[in-house]
């Protein structure tokens, strides 16, 4: 395509992506790594039901999904009890966000979010011509209250908060967040992404109240549903709000095994409570295995684990890059202070034996450099 073909602000944007992928970092190693610790997957997978209702979906490939997504929609309604008019679905949280911020971003729009928070959404309110404002992070949370006081001051069209967080895996109680909510003015649209919520404690989701006008909570089967790769994310809102979805959403994005895959993990919820110890587990395990290394494992609410690793960023980057070179696909926060840290995703026994073998050598190769 000519490049005149491009808007201004399609010109004006870099060639870019918010992560870069464990397939790309392997074809530049030339091996596949020996575990995948970094993108937040659920390595302990989908329920079984999960599984059996995808394959039989497969065998009906050749048709369309349903475009209303209508019983999947149901079964989430009922499962929150909610009207289903409060909900759409759409390819995971990064789909949503993208649909979101085309229906309500405009050429320099003030955007709000926290300095070093999840970069999708940066990359989305960006590419419809929003103008990005940061708070910085308090004490490696997210700070609402500095979140309202700038959304008060900029008048900002959206504000983005995440609880639990992403990349330090901290969180806000239901109390605190109800608090943000009620002090954001009116005008201002908050995006609560709660990805990782049925892996937090008790009382971190507020009530579920769909139809306050200013709050779009977004929800996804990628972290303790275990299906990542297939792509379904809902959002709960106004039923305003969610119908103007219909507008600009792709209707036929969720294929026929995805949304099979998704009801069925959706009915088996006695999966996802013991997904829920495993990873439990798995956090204390990674504790451990930052203490017998001398390095704080930061407390967590999600399906990682984020690690102070007690120096700067680049000593960090440093132990990630010996991380990679050990075949252990991980990640780091991106902005300071909080790139002092690793984080690190949970997984299996297998996985952690692996973690805890690699780190020591990682640590002192990164020292010693």
């Amino acid at each position: 395509m000519s490049h005149n073909a491009l808007t201004a602000l399609a010109k004006s944007l870099p060639a870019s992506v918010p992560f870069v992928g464990p397939e790309t970092q392997e074809r530049a190693l030339g091996r596949a790594f020996s575990a995948r610790l970094g993108a937040n997957e659920s390595q302990f997978g989908p329920s079984p039901r999960s599984i059996e209702a995808m394959a039989q979906a497969a065998q009906e490939v050749w048709q369309y999904g349903d475009p209303e997504n209508h019983d999947l929609k149901q079964a989430l309604a009922a499962h929150h009890n909610i009207d289903p008019g409060h909900i759409t679905l759409g390819e995971g949280i990064d789909g949503l966000l993208l649909t979101l911020t085309r229906l309500t971003v405009a050429s320099g729009d003030a955007i709000l979010t926290s300095h070093g928070a999840y970069p999708t959404f940066n990359y989305h309110a960006a590419g419809n011509g929003g103008t990005l404002h940061m708070v910085p992070y308090l004490d490696d949370h997210e700070d609402p209250r500095g979140l309202a006081e700038q959304a008060r001051l900029l008048g900002a069209k959206l504000v983005y908060f995440a609880n639990p967080d992403n990349p330090m895996g901290s969180w806000h109680s239901a109390d605190t967040v109800q608090e943000l909510i009620d002090n954001l003015p009116k005008s201002s649209l908050l995006v609560l992404d709660e990805a990782y919520i049925e892996l937090a404690p008790n009382g971190t989701a507020p009530d579920l109240r769909p139809e306050t006008d200013n709050v779009i909570r977004l929800r996804t089967f990628s972290k303790a549903y275990g299906m990542a790769g297939a792509r379904v994310g809902y959002a709960i809102g106004p039923k305003s709000l969610i119908c103007a979805f219909d507008k600009l959403r792709n209707h036929f994005g969720l294929s026929r095994i995805s949304q099979a895959g998704a009801l069925a993990a959706l009915k088996d919820q006695a999966y996802v409570d013991g997904i829920k110890q495993k990873v439990a587990k798995s956090r204390e395990t990674l504790a451990q295995i930052a203490q017998d290394n001398g390095l704080i494992a930061l407390p967590s609410a999600t399906n990682f684990v984020t690690i102070d690793c007690g120096r700067d960023g680049d000593f960090a980057r440093s132990v990630l890059e010996q991380m990679i070179a050990r075949a252990l696909f991980i990640r780091m926060p991106f902005v300071a202070p909080m790139n002092r840290c690793i984080r690190i995703s949970c997984g299996d026994e297998a996985a952690m034996d692996l973690v805890a073998k690699a780190l020591p050598e990682a640590l002192k190769a990164a020292r010693s450099a």
